[in-house]
């Protein structure tokens, strides 16, 4: 058998980690090269295995929607800068601790508040 890629704490056995984070009053929401290497710096952060960054912006509000695919699963974005609000998702399995990449989430974006909540995914 290959390498497993689910999670255990304790005698629980999940599929992966989701992260559902908001930011609120947030910078950079239009900026494709910076939120391209917010992503890229949060794989690496989550020491995760980058496969491809996918990334379209919209007219006329400039906002953004995307996602870093990972061998691990992907980290999503989606921009509303007239709201000054940016959704991410972080979804990853195995031994990817998805929590690293909030320190360059919140140095990148500059939110002045942020909302995380986390789900277990495929408890097994």
């Amino acid at each position: 058998m290959g390498k497993e890629f689910c999670a255990t704490n304790g005698h629980i056995k999940y599929a992966g980690v989701h992260l559902v984070i908001e930011l609120w009053e947030a910078c950079n929401l239009t900026s494709l090269p910076k939120i391209r290497k917010i992503l890229k710096d949060s794989v690496k952060a989550c020491q995760a295995t980058l496969l491809k960054i996918d990334l379209h912006k919209f007219s006329p509000s400039g906002g953004i929607s995307g996602i870093a695919i990972i061998q691990e699963s992907h980290i999503s974005i989606h921009t509303w800068p007239e709201y000054h609000y940016g959704a991410l998702d972080i979804f990853v399995c195995g031994e990817v601790d998805p929590y690293k990449a909030i320190p360059v989430i919140k140095k990148g974006f500059k939110p002045k508040r942020m909302q995380i909540a986390e789900m277990k995914r495929g408890i097994f």
